[in-house]
């Protein structure tokens, strides 16, 4: 009977964990696509009606899932998996295929190559995700934990940089404030690429807490400031080329972000037990 509760239990994390991110990363992916179509010229209509086709693509996915819950077959979750897989593997492929376009000067784009280039690894990040999910990796490893934190740290260096990039240079002290918020995380992110590099001798228990609680104290910091951003932004308050949806767009990662160290630190704290 116990065995039998465990197993429910099992199938019903997993059919959670992957709605739950199909959820949060499908409407990540259709926004990029949206952000990566204001920034071509207007004589790049393909590209551009490339990036609608993943709107559409992202759009219907969303659709798709409205009506699932944690009682879905897992069989049909299974299959919904691989679909998604397959949507994110392939607008991976355009992100970098509109990057080497970038990079070999081929054409000119609003788009900045780091900006592309960090929505890709977000692309392939979902795609790794959903994979892992359909292989049955639930429960977060050490090496997860780490190499997770790599990857978002990362993520929130790289959103300081853009926020501090499109802010008008007249909000001085919003500019500088974004300015420390990316060498905050540029640290962090050496601090976590070193411990990464120590593995596994460095997946020990008082080392990820360490590691988890120094985390969540910058990013709640910088959750707040993109909420702080976003709602100047929409109440016309300060001078940007930021818009609102964009300003969301990387709240929302960051209070993501927030979760996954949580979900972290509660493995680590029945670890502990």
């Amino acid at each position: 009977m116990e065995k039998l509760r465990r197993s429910e239990k099992t199938i019903t994390t997993y059919v959670t964990q992957s709605l739950e991110e199909i959820r949060f990363w499908s409407r990540i992916m259709k926004e990029h696509a949206f952000f990566l179509s204001l920034g071509f010229t207007v004589d790049q209509t393909q590209l551009i009606k490339e990036a609608r086709h993943y709107i559409a693509v992202f759009e219907r996915i969303e659709e798709q899932i409205s009506d699932y819950n944690e009682m879905t077959d897992p069989g049909v979750i299974r299959q919904l998996n691989i679909q998604v897989y397959q949507a994110a593997a392939s607008i991976w492929a355009y992100k970098r295929k509109v990057l080497g376009l970038i990079l070999r000067c081929e054409i000119v784009s609003n788009n900045m190559p780091l900006l592309v280039d960090h929505t890709s690894r977000e692309a392939a990040y979902f795609a790794k995700r959903l994979k892992e999910l359909n292989e049955g990796k639930l429960k977060p490893l050490p090496e997860a934990i780490i190499k997770e934190n790599v990857f978002f740290l990362k993520i929130m260096a790289d959103h300081s940089k853009f926020i501090g990039h499109l802010l008008d240079p007249s909000e001085r002290k919003l500019v500088d404030q974004a300015r420390e918020f990316s060498n905050d995380f540029d640290q962090l992110l050496f601090q976590a690429q070193d411990l990464d590099h120590m593995r596994p001798q460095s997946e020990t228990v008082p080392l990820l807490d360490q590691f988890l609680d120094q985390n969540r104290v910058s990013v709640v910091s910088l959750r707040d400031f993109k909420k702080t951003a976003r709602d100047l932004i929409e109440a016309c308050k300060i001078k940007s080329s930021i818009p609102t949806l964009l300003a969301d767009h990387v709240y929302r990662e960051a209070d993501h972000f927030l979760h996954i160290i949580d979900a972290f630190d509660e493995h680590l704290t029945a670890i502990k037990k």
